[in-house]
């Protein structure tokens, strides 16, 4: 059958691409509404399609389908998907036994990393980033963020610190300040009682 309108064939449905409708990708033309992945049928464009021979999936069925297999490359115990990979001609139950062991090489790297925090030194407990203000150069929670003696809430304007506590501004020259007449210290009717 002779092609009058002039357009490419669709590599999906095989019927004529016209410029206005037309995504390219590897060489062939489909139409904007049949450029989807051939396993799970997403959506597709140019940054999340990936293309074998004639066959355009998405980044995640061919990796899937063509991709590393084995342990550490989703599949095994640290995968979480369930996809079994029927849909794909994959069997996935059988993977290989993996090369090295599990544990990290450096455990004290990897705590450092993925799961050791930093301690507040008000109450000793871990400090998470969503929690954490930073006072005398240590962490500490919002709610421990306050000053020693008078309980104040701290806030960057008016902290100080003194052998690893913080303190109000009030406070820290009430106690380590300057004494005398004029330093919040003794006044001059008190000096002469």
């Amino acid at each position: 059958m002779p092609n009058w309108g002039g357009g490419a064939k669709c590599g999906a449905c095989d019927k004529t691409v016209y410029h206005a409708e037309e995504i390219q990708c590897n060489g062939r033309s489909f139409h904007k509404t049949c450029f989807h992945c051939m396993a799970c049928r997403k959506a597709l464009d140019s940054t999340t399609v990936a293309a074998h021979e004639s066959e355009i999936y998405c980044k995640t069925c061919y990796g899937r389908k063509y991709g590393p297999k084995g342990i550490g490359y989703g599949q095994g115990a640290g995968c979480l998907s369930t996809d079994t990979g029927e849909h794909l001609g994959l069997d996935l139950q059988h993977s290989p036994k993996p090369a090295r062991p599990s544990t990290p090489t450096n455990p004290s790297k990897f705590a450092k990393k993925f799961g050791e925090t930093e301690k507040c030194p008000r109450c000793g407990k871990s400090v998470y980033a969503a929690e954490k203000i930073m006072g005398g150069g240590k962490p500490w929670h919002k709610t421990c963020f306050r000053c020693a003696f008078c309980g104040k809430s701290l806030e960057s304007t008016n902290v100080t610190d003194k052998d690893g506590e913080i303190y109000c501004k009030v406070c820290y020259a009430k106690n380590f300040g300057p004494k005398g007449i004029g330093f919040g210290g003794l006044t001059q009717v008190e000096k002469m009682e």
